[in-house]
């Protein structure tokens, strides 16, 4: 069996690992947020280019 104070070192020194890779992974999500903007942007501009470039449709009157 192991000793308990090595067990505790062992424990402490993996829960300093998964709180680093946790705070990495944090940063890493904060990063790519601006990417999620730049897309819709750019999917608005797409719309907008598209009903630019389509010739407006008629209106239908509505019957009555």
């Amino acid at each position: 069996m192991t000793d308990p104070e090595t067990h505790l070192s062992l424990h402490h020194a993996r829960a300093a690992d998964l709180r680093a890779q946790a705070d990495a992974h944090r940063l890493a999500v904060q990063a790519r947020q601006p990417r999620h903007l730049r897309t819709r942007l750019g999917w608005t501009l797409v719309e907008i280019g598209l009903r630019l470039a389509t010739p407006p449709q008629p209106a239908v009157a509505a019957a009555g």
